[in-house]
């Protein structure tokens, strides 16, 4: 119920009015408690007070009574006049926590208490802080970093933790008592002396000041220090505070050197107050936005960077970030971004990474548009990246690629074996930290293709240690490593037969080999122009193939066969029995025999085989060796052909003797070795030597006279025979022209024409040069040339004897009956003289048939305007038969043999 002190009128209303002063001064609410029992009356506000406002009364009156719970338990035993206080402390509906004061006082009744409560929540607060003050202030000084010491008199009366460190004490005792000037450095204690006279009142405090205290082992520390005139124990003391600047000084020398530091850094520094000004804008940030610090300062930053910036956002998502920002000429920067927070403001570090990030868009688009292949392969042997051209090689799509393992990749080496786990590439190059370089490898795609690769794998940063991360890249050489099979075959292989061509021969015979004996079988088929000159080439294509397929068939299996070229081939076989090969050569050329049918024709052919045997630690090369062979293949063909030769100790021997005449031959002309022998042909009616035919002798230093029939033949194989015949042509029209001049008389000249030399296009103008160095008359010239040089090519031949008589020279047809023309042949040439082979007159006097013949070639060149030479005359019955036939000039040793000029006329 409520409490209603008016309701009384008792002699203590005057009581009454100063407690209803009381309460209105100290804010507080009445109770009273009637006897022991439950009954409580308040007065208004309690509900308030006890944080139930609105809230029924039985409810108010519980809570008061169990508030007043303890006054009530020892109401009985307290004295009439003891005051009882109590505190509670009680939380509102709004959970704010008030601290509550209780006081009572006995009624004199039988448990009657009357009291106040009032709300002490803000004197318990200062209580409570001033009690904390008091201690934070006792930690404060105790534990300050700085030296607090209190003397009187330059006596030490308290010394704090600090000081006891900083000086080097152990205990306070080691401090108190001491003289001040103990730990004052002598230098400064005038100084300080003087300070302390300037203090006059209490509170009163001396500037900032420098001084060195002295430890108790004499080691200096510079301090920073104040004095204050105070109390201590009820006199007057001074107290210092004094703090170490040991430190402050190395930090200013740090902060001198960070100063610098920002001011040459190439990363932007700026520093912002709370609301994003600009206080502090370094060199870097004129150069990163092209604005000087002058037009900064002021400024909002993001106003100055061109974006929306606000630090605190920056330290919200971590501090650090990467961003778009403006250069002040509009120009788009990528920038690092960093920011912490000051005192005052923010600092922001602002990297400009435009250039680097240019640089990795432009590699990673550069990558991106590579034919090969690049992935890279974290520490877990995982891909990491791989750009479109690998997708593409490994015929996965990209996003397959990335996160794969490389194991899901089978690889095998050349040979076909399959790559174990520890010898891939990017495995390797991890654990070893050195590049793998060019490795091919045939990958097995997911597709169930192959694919040939040049692999290649290093370090995507060779600093690192141990290595974490390979970048491998690999190239599609699938249809490059096909077209160089196909290249190597096609240029080791004969396109037309398949067979293996001279390249490839040469590199079996020159290859390492085990000691063991090599047989090459060198086959030239006889006569095998007739069939492409009167066939066709792709009839003679046709045979060739057909020629090398049985020499496959019938070759062992373990030899080489080769087509060296034209109708040449090659058989090399392990093997060194003279039988035995002589044998496998025979089953050859039994199978060439064997009839061909190509477009409906049946063709016989037949060959030559030259067998040579190398044995180990022969000397000679390949070529070497083929060309033996070659030589033991002309043997046979010039014993009839269709056989097997080998080559043996005189043929090689011979072989060499040419091998070394031929480089001899090469030096003859300028080592004036060759000289010009000159043979008579004599007009058959009168006897008188009408030309003189010029022929070729060379004196070798070492082997004397060589033969013209073994010197010429190796002229025209090496392509001398253009070089000595224009050197003869030269000193014989010379020689001659000098005879005519000196003897006067009208002497011709007759010069031998070798098949090369009718192909060489330059013959007319040698011709024409030498008529001119000798001046020798064009007609007084005459060139021989034998019936095989004319049907080796007709029409070219033709075509340079036009070319020849043009110059006013005289031609001849030697060794006329030997080959295949026909005297209706000679009308179409432009030719002079007829020269009638020897082995006719040699004869002639035996054979009545040969007489006819002769008698008829005689009338026969008559009839078309040549004249006839006879040659070989070595009787008087030769020479009066030619005449009695009609020839009209003789030539023979009967007549003169081969002799200098000057001998010849004398």
């Amino acid at each position: 119920m409520e409490f209603d002190p008016r309701a009384s009128r008792s002699p203590d209303d005057l009581d009454q009015q100063f407690l209803d002063l009381a309460l209105a001064v100290h804010n507080a609410v009445g109770w009273s408690i009637e006897h022991a029992g439950a009954d409580v009356a308040w007065m208004p506000g309690m509900d308030e007070l006890l944080g139930m406002a609105g809230r029924a009364e039985r409810d108010v009156q519980a809570r008061l009574l169990e508030l007043l719970e303890p006054f009530r338990a020892g109401a009985d035993t307290t004295a009439r006049g003891q005051e009882l206080d109590l505190e509670h402390q009680v939380s509102g509906p709004d959970g704010e926590v008030r601290v509550l004061h209780f006081h009572a006082r006995p009624t004199g009744r039988s448990g009657g208490l009357i009291g106040l409560v009032r709300d002490i929540t803000a004197l318990h607060r200062d209580r409570r802080a001033l009690a904390d003050l008091a201690g934070r202030y006792r930690l404060l000084v105790e534990l300050s970093p700085d030296v607090i010491l209190v003397h009187q008199h330059e006596i030490i009366r308290y010394a704090n933790t600090a000081a006891r460190t900083i000086l080097g004490a152990d205990s306070s005792e080691q401090l108190v008592g001491r003289d001040l000037t103990d730990i004052v450095a002598p230098a400064t204690i005038p100084e300080m002396r003087e300070r302390i006279r300037s203090l006059t009142y209490p509170g009163a405090a001396t500037a900032r000041s420098q001084a060195d205290l002295r430890r108790l082992d004499g080691v200096p520390v510079p301090v920073e220090l104040v004095s204050v005139l105070t109390s201590w124990e009820g006199a007057p003391a001074l107290q210092v505070v004094a703090r170490d600047v040991t430190a402050q000084k190395a930090a200013e020398s740090t902060l001198r050197y960070q100063a610098a530091l920002v001011q040459h850094v190439n990363d932007a520094i700026i520093a912002t107050d709370r609301q994003g000004l600009v206080t502090s804008w370094n060199p870097a940030a004129e150069e990163v936005y092209g604005v000087t610090a002058q037009q900064a300062l002021g400024r909002h930053v993001a106003e100055l960077v061109g974006a929306p910036l606000q630090p605190a956002e920056v330290l919200a998502i971590g501090g650090a970030t990467e961003t778009r920002h403006r250069r002040s000429d509009g120009s788009a920067l990528v920038i690092r971004l960093s920011a912490a927070e000051m005192g005052s403001g923010y600092v922001l570090v602002c990297g400009d990474e435009t250039a680097r990030r240019r640089a990795e868009q432009d590699f990673a688009t550069v990558v991106d548009a590579l034919d090969e292949g690049v992935i890279v392969v974290g520490p877990d042997d995982v891909v990491e990246s791989a750009n479109p051209a690998a997708g593409r090689v490994l015929g996965a799509d990209t996003s397959a690629i990335v996160g794969s393992s490389i194991d899901t990749w089978r690889l095998f080496d050349e040979t076909g074996t399959e790559l174990r786990p520890d010898e891939d590439p990017s495995r390797t190059t991890r654990r070893t930290g050195r590049p793998q370089r060019w490795r091919v490898l045939r990958l097995e795609r997911s597709d169930g293709h192959g694919a040939w690769l040049a692999v290649n794998s290093r370090p995507l940063n060779p600093l690192e240690n141990p290595l974490r991360r390979v970048v491998t890249s690999f190239t599609d050489i699938t249809e490059a490593r096909a077209n160089r099979e196909r290249l190597q075959y096609e240029a080791n292989h004969d396109p037309l037969t398949g067979l293996v061509n001279r390249t490839r021969v040469l590199q079996h015979l020159g290859a390492p080999r085990e000691p063991r004996p090599l047989a090459v079988l060198f086959l030239d088929l006889d006569n095998f122009k007739r069939i492409n000159d009167s066939l066709g080439h792709a009839t003679g294509d046709e045979v060739l193939r057909v020629v090398g397929e049985r020499l496959v068939r019938t070759a062992p299996d373990e030899a080489l066969v080769g087509r060296l070229g034209g109708d040449e081939f090659v058989v090399v076989h392990n093997e060194s029995a003279e039988a035995v090969l002589g044998e496998l050569g025979e089953r050859l050329l039994a199978t060439l025999t064997e009839p061909i049918h190509v477009q409906g024709r049946r063709l016989h052919v037949a060959g030559s085989i030259g067998v040579v045997v190398s044995r180990p630690g022969d000397a000679r090369v390949a070529q070497d060796v083929l060309r033996d062979a070659d030589v033991a293949m002309y043997q046979a063909k010039t014993r009839g052909g269709a056989r097997c030769a080998f080559f043996g100790v005189e043929l090689r021997e011979r072989v060499q003797r040419n091998m070394a005449l031929e480089q001899d031959l090469r030096h003859a002309v300028e080592q004036d070795q060759l000289w010009v022998a000159y043979q008579p042909i004599v007009d058959a009616a009168s006897g008188r030597t009408a030309v003189v035919e010029a022929l070729l002798r060379w004196a070798h230093p070492v082997h004397g006279t060589v033969s013209p029939g073994e010197f010429i033949p190796l002229a025209e194989e090496s392509d001398l025979i253009d070089h000595i015949g224009a050197h003869m042509l030269r000193v014989a029209a010379r020689q001659l022209a000098a005879e005519r001049r000196r003897h006067r008389i009208d002497l011709r000249l007759n010069v031998n024409l070798s098949p090369r030399q009718l192909e060489d296009h330059r013959l007319p103008e040698l011709v024409r040069q030498a008529l001119a160095e000798s001046g020798l008359p064009a007609h007084a010239l005459c060139f021989e040339i034998t019936e095989h040089a004319l049907i080796h090519d007709p029409d070219a031949a033709n075509r340079m004897l036009n070319g020849l008589r043009e110059l006013g020279v005289r031609l001849a047809i030697d060794d006329f009956g030997t080959g295949n023309s026909s005297l209706a042949q000679l009308w179409r040439l432009p030719v002079d003289t007829l020269k009638i082979d020897r082995s006719f007159v040699t004869e002639l006097g035996e054979s009545d048939r040969l007489g006819v013949i002769v008698t008829s070639i005689v009338a026969m060149a008559h009839a078309v305007g040549l004249e006839v030479v006879g040659e070989g005359v070595e009787t008087p019955r030769q020479l009066q038969l030619l005449r009695e036939l009609g020839c009209d000039q003789v030539q023979g040793f009967y007549l003169g043999k081969p002799a200098p000029l000057a001998e010849l006329l004398p």
